[in-house]
């Protein structure tokens, strides 16, 4: 596949320029799901509440969430999808209609990477991550997908005492920039993540994540990467998910709109998640959906064209009951913020002195089940 073009994210508009892209770009939705939660993941509190299911088990299942809307499937390398079954995911994919949307190396579970994997001061360690990584970028340019995601769950430290931030940091960034020369014209979607497995978690928020973006790209060097980027594209892009950026106490609109700032939007990790908490990777809408709606409408504001990724954790639930859950409160809430007077938010966000409270009426009336039974909101005044 081309890469995909991110750029208009970063576009300007004036407020009349905005509002006329609100009213002609409808938000439509289109899913991922990611093969990881289709058997039950071990836990280190209580027994695995379902039976193992093998890769060909787990694709029938999301094969059979075609029809609400599931177009494409996210996998590691190489528990997951590695040399060996490749012809089984083509022939899925062939018969299903679904596409191997993104292949994510595997760098924070093997033994091997106790001390971190890009990141690591070992360099037996380190050398087999950066190999992982060159691995799983050359089967995503095989299958045409969209993206690696790169989430370095393992790349952290728990005793700050002594420890050189900048050479871990430093041996991440050129970890990353080796593998993507390797393979050239690849897109690397990095996932940030405060903290869990590790305390803390390198490049761990938003604005890290596009710190990271900028370094890595600086130290690419082959010659069809420096012209992709020469023409404004985005090599290192993010994935960021909702759940992490919660963890993070990071407002979500506020955080996904930085990112499509610099055009670096690549694709959403979707589930709901209590604030300062464990990663429990909730059904969407389960917790705050009031901010799920306002991501959302961020999205919308930027003209986001990719995939909302379900990533869920449906311990208690068939997993296909949890992923159509996701779906639909995704695209109810889409529906409701297409179906908003655009006109009328952005002069009142522009406004704020002559609109004092008037937004916050306006969204409790859209979202009452019987708004007639409310008092009539008060006209702005323009």
């Amino acid at each position: 596949m081309p890469l995909r073009d991110l750029r208009t994210q970063a576009t300007r508009r004036t407020p009349e320029e905005l509002v006329a892209h609100l009213q002609r770009f409808p938000l439509a939705p289109k899913f991922s799901a990611g093969i990881w939660y289709f058997s039950p993941m071990a836990s280190r509190f209580h027994d695995k509440y379902q039976s193992d299911l093998s890769i060909e088990a787990r694709l029938e299942k999301i094969a059979g969430l075609r029809e609400m809307g599931v177009v494409g499937v996210e996998a590691h390398y190489p528990n997951e999808i590695n040399e060996d079954n490749l012809n089984l995911w083509r022939t899925w994919s062939q018969q299903s209609g679904i596409r191997v949307l993104t292949i994510v190396p595997l760098l924070f579970f093997d033994r091997e990477f106790e001390w971190g994997s890009l990141s690591s001061p070992l360099p037996e360690a380190r050398r087999r991550a950066v190999e992982r990584t060159i691995s799983t970028l050359r089967i995503n340019k095989e299958l045409g997908a969209d993206f690696a995601i790169v989430w370095p769950g393992i790349d952290g430290y728990e005793q700050p005492f002594g420890t050189d931030f900048i050479a871990m940091r430093d041996r991440f960034a050129d970890g990353l920039a080796e593998a993507m020369d390797a393979v050239p014209g690849v897109r690397v979607a990095f996932e940030p993540k405060p903290y869990e497995p590790r305390g803390r978690i390198l490049y761990g928020s938003t604005a890290e994540g596009l710190l990271l973006a900028e370094k890595v790209e600086a130290r690419l060097t082959h010659p069809e990467n420096r012209r992709l980027l020469a023409e404004g594209h985005a090599l290192v892009a993010l994935n960021p998910e909702i759940g992490h950026m919660l963890m993070g106490s990071e407002d979500l609109a506020y955080a996904l709109s930085q990112i499509c700032e610099y055009g670096r939007l690549a694709h959403t990790h979707w589930n709901s998640q209590p604030l300062g908490n464990y990663d429990q990777d909730l059904n969407v809408g389960v917790v705050a959906p009031e901010q799920a709606e306002a991501a959302l409408y961020a999205l919308k504001m930027a003209g986001y064209a990719e995939h909302f990724g379900i990533d869920v954790n449906p311990e208690r639930m068939p997993v296909e009951v949890a992923v159509r859950n996701s779906i639909d409160a995704i695209r109810a809430a889409a529906d409701r913020i297409n179906a908003l007077d655009h006109e009328q938010v952005i002069w009142a966000t522009g406004h704020p002195d002559r609109a004092r409270g008037w937004l916050e009426a306006y969204l409790i009336r859209q979202r009452a089940p019987a708004a007639s039974k409310l008092p009539p909101l008060p006209p702005l005044p323009r």
